[in-house]
């Protein structure tokens, strides 16, 4: 019974964590178009998902973003600099063949998020993996981000 107790007093803690965490959710735009979804995990470093639809693919991605600097260049609102690594998972058609790939994904990037609910971003995202009907492969793109902070 103790351990029952303890299981759900430490799962509604981690609940309670999770939800005071700031979050936003928006568009990616670059090559493509992508549903973006950012999740605050320490004071300021994030975890940003991504699923896209591109030109012949679909591209699903997860990136550790770290806050590297955030400069006090305006007095309201905050500015970010952040780079981290991930990882994406793509399925697409590549010279008529369906093809699945897997990657390493590194972004770099600029924010500024307002002080009503809005956030821009500008990042530059480098992706090197294999696709498995066409072999290695490697890739850098550049996009704008317009999401819905709360």
């Amino acid at each position: 019974m103790k351990k029952i107790i303890l299981t759900a007093v430490m799962a509604l803690g981690f609940i309670a964590i999770a939800s005071a965490q700031p979050r936003a959710i928006g568009a990616r735009l670059g090559w493509g178009i992508e549903a973006s979804y950012q999740h605050t995990v320490s004071s300021a470093d994030f975890v940003e998902a991504d699923l896209g639809l591109f030109v012949n693919s679909i591209n699903a991605a997860a990136i550790y973003n770290f806050m590297i600097a955030q400069p006090s260049w305006t007095d309201r609102g905050e500015w970010g600099f952040y780079a981290g690594p991930g990882a994406a998972l793509g399925l697409g058609v590549m010279n008529n063949y369906n093809a699945f790939s897997l990657s390493a994904a590194g972004q770099v990037g600029l924010e500024y998020t307002f002080w009503f609910p809005l956030q821009l971003s500008f990042d530059i995202r480098a992706q090197l993996g294999y696709g498995f009907n066409y072999g290695f492969y490697w890739g850098l793109g550049p996009a704008l981000s317009v999401r819905y902070r709360f």
